[in-house]
């Protein structure tokens, strides 16, 4: 069974609870994403406060050494457009 996954910028979000990862663990950098506060607006929560941490995948590494960045950001678009920042600074330069 293939898995299928909601991409932003091209790239896999996977969620497990209020902890989110942005793109594939076989790559050399994730961003992990952890929601730290909400707000409800009726009966639909948002993410008030998101914490970022760009980590590297190495298995060697303890997770303290492995993560790179962190900062915090209010929206979860907000966070997810950091991490996409941060992941397109990782990749080779083309050309």
């Amino acid at each position: 069974m293939s898995e299928r996954y909601f991409p932003y910028k091209s790239r896999p979000v996977v969620r497990n609870g209020k902890t989110i990862y942005y793109r594939s663990m076989a790559a050399s950098y994730v961003v992990m994403m952890n929601v730290t506060a909400e707000e409800s607006a009726g009966e639909l929560k948002t993410a008030s406060e998101v914490k970022c941490y760009l980590m590297k995948t190495d298995t060697n590494l303890n997770p303290m050494e492995a993560i790179t960045k962190t900062a915090i950001r209010p929206t979860l678009f907000e966070a997810l457009e950091l991490a996409a920042a941060w992941l397109k600074s990782t990749e080779p330069a083309l050309g």
